[in-house]
């Protein structure tokens, strides 16, 4: 996401000529070429030029220490202005009441439904919560399905009624289940239209004035650029909603929503959703994103990703095997399910500061491993365990089990055999420094 904005803007920094100051003669041509990166980023004229007069005014007559050229001053500057442009700080969801309740609205095709899933999945298993979700939509045919099926892969219960054609109703009766069987949280999946009009928006304002939702959230598709803007601004002069979800930002390079919808509707962005795994699901850092938009990384949410699929027992496990060198074939794919877990593999790594620009041409995702993984899963369990066993024969057997080359094979285990030697010597280092060296085999 972002590619593009990220691409400009680094280029419009090179612009900045000048010694000691930042002045406004050499701070123009940098300031122009920002907004003309942020209107191709699909922010509208009028944001674009408030934000470079922001950084303008900011910008003007400061002394740039004799350590930081007048380049680094004001890409902190506007660092600093582009997450304020966003909103700051991360903004929480209230989820708080017996039940809470959270309204998800939106236009049809905008991801709603999807959110709600990923939504109901994220307050299960990160918060603790015993959630609800309603089915509202009664137009679109295989509305209710989807969201069953949502349910199932969750593990969180659907209300549903079949037949009924009243939203209203449902998520009345719905409120009253959940009260009556100890439901945290009821999410409520409302219907959408492939454009605005009255009879949605009347519908929406019913079902909102019928539940009292202590959260309304307006669900946008981000590659809509300022279409959702505009669609986002309608919708809260009626509405009144509590907070905005960007959907398919990982097929937006440009960003412009994202930039654009708080300055627009004054409502923070709460959540953004890139993939169709139900886990993927992030809660929006205005100064996370700032940070990557100028090519700064993303270190915290990469940590915070690690940090879910941590498991504490597992490491005390590993490190003892290292230890003892008995670190395996089948650890190390075990490893690797764990990785992909965390997510794309190429936005991971663009959250290490400098990387996102090195890869950029770089094709990489989660069928890198394929290869490594097909070749494992074909070998007995003692040949996972004992590479050594792996004579001619067994390894043609591999590569035609895998279709692979035996060459590949050859290299994989030699590639795991100094992997593993160089491992048990930072065993004493602990897991982390085990798990970086395992990072450096893939890339041989």
């Amino acid at each position: 996401m972002f590619e593009n904005l990220i691409d400009r803007l680094e280029n419009s920094f090179k612009l900045l000529k000048g010694e000691g100051r930042i002045t406004e003669i050499n701070v123009a041509e940098t300031l122009k070429d920002i907004r003309k990166a942020l209107l191709d980023a699909d922010v509208s004229y009028k944001i674009a030029k408030g934000f470079c007069d922001d950084v303008k005014e900011k910008a003007l007559g400061q002394d740039v220490l004799k350590a930081v050229r007048p380049g680094q001053m004001l890409t902190k500057i506007v660092h600093d202005e582009l997450a304020r442009l966003m909103g700051g700080e991360a903004i929480d969801i209230n989820i708080k009441g017996a039940p809470g309740v959270v309204l998800v609205a939106g236009l049809q095709g905008s991801g709603k439904t999807t959110f709600s899933g990923k939504l109901a999945l994220n307050c299960r298993t990160k918060r603790g919560l015993k959630t609800m979700l309603v089915a509202c939509d009664v137009y679109r045919p295989a509305a209710i399905e989807q969201l069953k099926i949502l349910g199932e892969q969750t593990e969180v219960f659907v209300y549903h009624e079949e037949g009924v054609q009243d939203p209203v109703k449902i998520a009345k009766n719905a409120i009253s289940k959940a009260k009556q069987e100890g439901y945290s949280l009821v999410i409520v999946d409302t219907a959408g239209r492939l454009a605005i009009d009255e009879q949605m928006m009347a519908e929406i304002t019913a079902i909102k004035k019928a539940v009292n939702p202590t959260e309304t959230l307006f669900v946008v598709d981000s590659m809509t650029g300022q279409d959702a803007v505009e669609t986002a601004k309608t919708f809260n002069d009626r509405l009144d909603f509590d907070g905005v979800v960007l959907t398919k930002l990982d097929g937006d390079t440009r960003g412009g929503a994202a930039l654009s919808i708080r300055a627009v509707v004054n409502k923070p962005i709460k959540f953004v959703s890139a993939g169709e795994k139900m886990d993927a699901l992030d809660v929006f850092h205005p100064k996370r994103i700032a940070d990557r938009i100028l090519g700064m990384g993303d270190v915290v949410s990469l940590v915070e990703k690690a940090q879910e699929q941590y498991n504490e027992e597992e490491a005390r496990r590993l490190q003892r095997k290292l230890a003892k060198d008995q670190f395996t074939l089948s650890d190390f794919f075990d490893q690797i399910q764990q990785i992909k877990k965390m997510g794309n593999i190429k936005d991971l790594a663009s959250m290490i500061p400098g990387m996102g620009k090195a890869l950029k041409d770089v094709e990489m995702d989660n069928d890198a491993f394929k290869g490594i993984e097909a070749i494992i899963q074909s070998m007995t369990k003692e040949e996972r365990e004992n590479p050594s066993l792996l004579n001619g024969s067994r390894r043609r057997r591999i590569a035609e089990g895998s279709g692979t080359s035996i060459a590949e094979i050859n290299r994989l285990v030699k590639q795991f055999e100094d992997t593993r030697k160089m491992m048990k010597n930072m065993a004493g280092g602990g897991a982390a420094k085990a798990m970086r060296a395992m990072g450096s085999m893939r890339k041989r």
